[in-house]
């Protein structure tokens, strides 16, 4: 096998690294300068930003897993957090350290800002979920459940909508239930660790993909940057990829760029043309993140923070995580009010809040805005996701967009890559 990779973010580099593993040569092409894709690290004002903000959780095994292989130390890499919700002067929930799912009971119901009955539905429902294995027998919007099961509004919008729209990027109406069980069943129903919130010390190209290329490059293989790939052309005895750099010849390919991208190639090969549709058909949902680089001394009473009823939902303290001091990182998920303001004006409401809910007087010395309006598939109800397998044996298809478990996330896109991998593994024995 002589193997390509087209994209270098999270799921390519996974699926390269399992194939090089084995001994196969793989060449990666990137389209851009840097490696990482919808996850990367970001350059600005000589201080090294991610385009946003992303958190590992425990049971996030295979991400973990490859970040070791490549080098990385998971326990130096990231900042290892107990469960922990906290909503300032609102809601509190943090799971103490003992085995699953006690540690979960508990943590709810002690949480501070609910009264105890809610809390005890909330119990309830972890309890009803787990009992039916976390599986339903037709998907419905998140909201729907959760309502079916007795969680009143402020339990939802305390409780429920945030872990929602953190790991789903979807608005809660909208978001499939069976989507965000399959998050609540791995995370919360396995060991106790793997409820842990990881956040991460580097950027995230540096966290995975510039390790995994030293890796490949170890192993035979070789990264291609600023090399796009402009068209897939079937062969009898592979694959032919067309690049401004000329022609290259594989025996396969797996196709890990970005939707559009992956689409608009899948449109350059006849029998690939209804993926293209399919892939085209997925609608998106953007993330905001607002980075404020305050005097070195301001501080966060917390590593991660949330805000009530406010244009920020998350803040990270990335002194406290990375040693970025007086550097916040404010996260907007999905669609919304924001989206309308200017990014000026849309720093200047996130200083507001920070300066009236947790009396940060100081102004940034600098802003940015990073707005990535096509951050992640929604999650929808009953979505149809496309498959890795495509009609042509030579040609897979690779991204946290394609049909698994999880929702737009770096474990699903790794997931996503190893699972291409395999396959071709398993074809190539």
């Amino acid at each position: 096998m002589n193997l390509a990779v087209v994209g270098g973010g999270y799921a390519g580099m996974a699926a390269a690294v399992t194939l090089a593993s084995h001994g196969i040569r793989v060449t990666v092409l990137e389209s851009a300068k840097q490696l990482g894709g919808r996850a990367r690290g970001v350059l600005h004002n000589g201080v090294q930003l991610d385009n946003g903000q992303h958190i590992l959780l425990g049971c996030y095994h295979h991400t973990l897993k490859l970040i070791a292989q490549v080098g990385g130390n998971i326990e130096q890499d990231f900042l290892r957090l107990p469960l922990q919700l906290t909503l300032h002067n609102r809601f509190e929930l943090q799971a103490p350290r003992l085995p699953a799912p006690l540690h979960l009971l508990l943590g709810l119901l002690g949480a501070k800002g609910l009264t105890f009955a809610a809390c005890l539905r909330a119990a309830r429902f972890m309890l009803a979920m787990r009992w039916k294995k976390f599986r339903l027998a037709q998907d419905i919007s998140a909201y729907e459940l959760l309502q079916a099961h007795g969680q009143d509004e402020e339990l939802i919008r305390l409780l429920w909508e945030p872990i929602c729209i953190s790991a789903l990027n979807t608005p809660i109406h909208q978001a499939s239930a069976q989507v965000l069980l399959n998050v609540l069943r791995d995370s919360l129903n396995g060991s106790r660790a793997d409820s842990d919130m990881l956040l991460p010390r580097k950027d995230f190209t540096a966290l995975f993909p510039d390790r995994a290329a030293q890796y490949l490059a170890r192993h035979g293989g070789e990264v291609l940057t600023s090399c796009g790939v402009e068209a897939i052309v079937q062969k009898d005895d592979g694959v032919e990829l067309l690049s401004a750099q000329g022609s290259m010849r594989f025996s396969h390919v797996i196709c890990a760029a970005s939707p559009a991208v992956s689409a608009r190639l899948f449109r350059t090969v006849p029998a690939l043309v209804g993926i293209a549709d399919q892939i085209e058909a997925i609608a998106y949902q953007p993330i905001y993140t607002v980075y404020l680089q305050f005097p070195p001394h301001v501080t966060l009473p917390h590593p991660m923070l949330g805000l009530d009823r406010c244009y920020t939902q998350w803040l990270f303290d990335k002194g406290r995580i990375a040693a970025q001091h007086g550097l916040i990182a404010a996260v907007i998920s999905a669609e919304g009010r924001h989206q309308e303001l200017a990014h000026e004006l849309l720093a200047q409401k996130v200083v507001q809040e920070l300066r009236e809910h947790l009396g940060v007087n100081a102004p940034p010395l600098w802003h940015k805005v990073i707005a990535e309006k096509r951050a992640t598939f929604a999650c929808a109800v009953d979505l149809h996701r496309p498959a890795h397998a495509t009609p042509l044996p030579t040609v897979l298809l690779a991204g946290d967009f394609t049909d698994n478990d999880y929702p737009a996330t770096l474990e699903g896109a790794v997931i996503s890559g190893i699972q291409c991998a395999t396959q071709l593994l398993t074809q190539g024995a």
